[in-house]
């Protein structure tokens, strides 16, 4: 079975402030930006794939990264 790919949200770097919350710096959010667009246009090539697919894809991310920024809000408290 093939080793699943790492998420691109697991190698952003989370900075938790003062006031608790966490938060990305700008420089990582563009690279996410950017993969997500380079992983629109791999899917397009896919005739296997459609918006819906590029949409869960996205999701998916979001959830990592959500998932993250809770954890890294709950170590700073």
């Amino acid at each position: 079975m093939a080793t699943p790919l790492p998420h691109a949200a697991d190698c952003m770097p989370i900075v938790t402030a003062n006031d608790g919350q966490p938060y990305m710096p700008c420089e990582a959010a563009l690279v996410l930006l950017r993969a997500i667009a380079e992983s629109c246009r791999n899917l397009a090539d896919d005739p296997d794939c459609d918006l819906h697919t590029a949409g869960a894809a996205i999701d998916i991310e979001a959830d990592t990264l959500e998932t993250r920024a809770i954890a890294a809000t709950r170590e700073s408290t």
